[in-house]
């Protein structure tokens, strides 16, 4: 459900379909206006916040010396961050300005709200919350603040980058969990029908999974290779491997790592080089950094912790699941439908690629099969197959 184009001078065009749906059925017109602009500032703001490439202020070179200078490249990359963050927070205040407790306007207030003024369907109150979360990221503004005043923090570059992305991705979240919450109290929605940029930080998830599961599946091959490599080999395996390290830096999921996750990788890669060009490098050497690089690169399974990849793992395995049960109820009666089944099933389980090596090596061999085109034996033993894998699963 794709949102049209942001547009904080227009709220009307700047929702989601049901979120817009939710405030149209309100019955409070002047309230869904105030919230609608409120929504929509929301959206602005996690745009914003979304769209900073910080590739850009990486850097190839290993040096741990302080460099100041490198403030001058991010203090535009604050600046705006907290701008963004403030210009929502500015919004919340002019359409819901808190009252003092006890005053005459909080006792109008509550006997307004008494009287039927907006209150969710589930009891809750929107402004509450509303309120709250405004508090949660004046926080983190303050917060921002004193970490970009720390010196060990600005005169580390790659300390600076982790710091930055940390508070963006917080306030993302933050404002994600604004919208979806007081939405929440009017309607039964997901996060993907609410909160904008949700599905693309979801398949971003994905693809860091994907893409960092099958580095690691390439490293471990390499590991065994430069085991078993004679003197003469090993330079070549070095090559090999600093080609492969290029290739996952052009990738997406490289991209969307954390910048302390990319500081091993870049130091790692460094490392690699060195090696590639020695004419006559040690394979002890060489194996001591594909075992370290391996190890680390398998750690980077810890992205399955990730909240929002548990909730869509389990959507995921519950779609699979549905499709499979009705895949196995026709496989006797209408094998076509079933094979077609199995074929959605599977082309929806791609997304769980990376979670666990065995469903992996199926969803490998997936793609090479015109699964639709099932038949018999071979159609009932991939259903079965399929569904054992996925009851293997921790989704819930």
């Amino acid at each position: 459900m794709p949102p049209v184009s942001v547009d904080a001078e227009n709220p009307q065009t700047s929702l989601l379909k049901r979120l817009e749906e939710i405030l149209q059925a309100l019955p409070d017109r002047a309230f869904s206006g105030r919230l609608r602009k409120v929504y929509a500032a929301a959206a602005a703001a996690i745009g914003r916040l979304s769209d900073m490439d910080l590739v850009k202020y990486e850097t190839p070179v290993v040096d741990s010396s302080p460099d100041l200078s490198l403030w001058e490249e991010m203090a535009p990359v604050i600046r705006d961050t907290v701008m963004d963050v403030n210009a929502l927070l500015n919004v919340i205040r002019e359409q819901f300005p808190a009252q003092p407790p006890g005053g005459l306007a909080d006792t109008v207030s509550r006997a307004a709200n008494e009287a039927g003024r907006p209150r969710g369907s589930s009891g809750q109150d929107p402004t509450a919350i509303l309120q709250e979360s405004m508090q949660q990221l004046a926080q983190g503004v303050t917060q921002l603040g004193e970490a970009m005043r720390n010196p060990s923090v600005v005169s580390d570059r790659w300390t600076l980058l982790a710091e930055i992305q940390r508070f963006r991705a917080r306030f993302r979240e933050q404002v994600g969990n604004l919208v979806f919450e007081t939405a929440s109290t009017f309607a039964e929605v997901s996060r993907a029908q609410v909160v904008p940029g949700h599905e693309a930080e979801v398949k971003a998830a994905v693809t860091v999974r994907a893409i960092t599961s099958d580095l690691a599946r390439i490293l471990a091959a390499r590991l065994n290779k430069v085991r078993e490599a004679e003197p003469e080999d090993v330079q070549w395996n070095a090559q090999q491997l600093q080609t492969e390290l290029d290739a996952f830096g052009r990738t997406a999921a490289y991209r969307n790592l954390r910048a302390q996750d990319k500081r091993h990788i870049v130091e790692m890669r460094a490392e690699v080089g060195r090696l590639a060009i020695l004419p006559n490098p040690s394979r002890v050497d060489l194996l001591k950094v594909v075992e370290e690089l391996e190890s680390f690169v398998r750690g980077l399974s810890a992205v399955n912790q990730r909240q929002i990849l548990i909730i869509h793992d389990r959507e995921v395995w519950a779609s699979c699941g549905v499709r499979l049960e009705r895949a196995q109820s026709l496989v006797e009666s209408d094998e076509a439908s079933s094979a077609k089944l199995l074929a959605e099933a599977v082309g929806l389980g791609q997304a769980l690629y990376g979670r666990e090596a065995e469903l992996d090596t199926f969803l490998r061999k997936a793609r090479k099969q015109p699964l639709a085109q099932l038949t018999g034996v071979e159609l009932r033993v991939s259903i079965e197959a399929f569904q054992g894998l996925l009851a293997q699963l921790d989704v819930m």
